[in-house]
């Protein structure tokens, strides 16, 4: 039977446009699906809007910082909605790149080495660079959608390439160039759904090539059946590390010397036309409104165990005490 399903869009950072552009592909696949739908744009006062919105789940169609970083998970935990993707603790650690590579590593699951470092820091940017050496990729520390990633090849040009990345969100993350394929494995339910390789004409998939064309993709990868299954079972792995449920998306880079390393783990991948989560569904067979109907049909909340409330919040004065004598 239709479900009446919420689907937030917009939110408030860099990466607004594509989760319009997510939501409203996700508003016509559930449509179809014969789900009653609302368009619900995040942005301040989204408390307000949700408890006034008849809906009986949400569906996350938000990317990046305030939208998949645990923020409104929580918002959501607290009204009893539950919604796709994964919980408030995965969200915060997926979207927290410094944090989700120390998890990696305590799983002993390969990753690039690197460090993080902030606005703040940058008078020191060259000796905490020290010998990892160039050519390097800086990125926020908490983002997506490549948004302020840039492959830099000398000393000369590290400043501005860390200075603009910490334009999101006040951190940046330094880590070694690998060369090699970079290889995406899409996760549905738990298990995984396929893999993609995307190539390009130039160094870094960065946003331009991600959202302005210029990107080949290649269904399956181009790796022998051993190799892409240990790529895949690399990624389960980062996905179980940090805790996920629903669905996402882990990326890896798949090296010239045959070593493969864990980039990072998207709890909330796009689901536009050129998204590759989609991509990879449709080589399995699976149809755009089909994908959303299975990621919604894992739509829930987290297993609290909270003792029981009064079903309002109150707030009351504190007693007065005694004063003197």
């Amino acid at each position: 039977m239709g479900k009446r399903v919420g689907v937030l869009m917009g939110g408030w950072g860099e990466e607004r446009e594509i989760s319009l552009k997510t939501g409203e592909a996700v508003v016509a696949a559930l449509e179809e699906q014969g789900h009653t739908v609302t368009r619900v744009f995040a942005g301040p006062g989204l408390d307000r809007v949700l408890r006034s919105a008849e809906m009986d789940m949400a569906f996350l169609a938000l990317h990046g910082r305030m939208g998949e970083d645990g923020k409104v998970q929580g918002l959501l935990e607290l009204l009893e909605l539950p919604y796709t993707g994964s919980g408030v603790m995965a969200s915060a650690l997926a979207m927290n790149k410094p944090f989700a590579k120390k998890l990696f590593r305590l799983h002993n699951l390969p990753t690039a080495p690197g460090y993080r470092i902030g606005r703040a820091e940058l008078p020191t940017l060259q000796e905490r660079h020290g010998d990892l050496g160039f050519p390097c990729v800086v990125k926020p520390a908490c983002g997506g959608s490549s948004v302020g990633l840039a492959l830099v090849n000398d000393a000369e040009t590290l400043t501005s390439a860390v200075a603009e990345a910490c334009r999101y969100g006040g951190e940046a993350l330094v880590e070694r160039y690998v060369r090699g394929r970079e290889v995406t494995v899409g996760i549905l339910g738990g298990e995984v759904l396929g893999s993609c390789e995307i190539s390009y004409p130039r160094e870094g998939f960065d946003y331009e090539a991600k959202y302005k064309g210029g990107a080949r993709y290649h269904l399956p990868p181009r790796l022998s059946p051993t190799r892409l299954a240990n790529v895949e079972h690399l990624a389960l792995a980062a996905w179980e590390a940090l805790g996920c449920r629903g669905y996402g998306r882990v990326d890896l880079i798949c090296s010239d010397e045959d070593n493969d390393i864990v980039l990072e783990v998207n709890t909330l991948p796009g689901l536009t036309p050129m998204s590759l989560l989609p991509k990879i569904a449709a080589q399995k067979g699976i149809t755009f409104s089909q994908l959303c109907e299975r990621i919604l049909a894992l739509a829930t909340r987290d297993e609290a165990g909270v003792t029981e409330a009064p079903d309002m919040a109150t707030v009351q004065p504190a007693p007065r005490r005694a004063v003197g004598g």
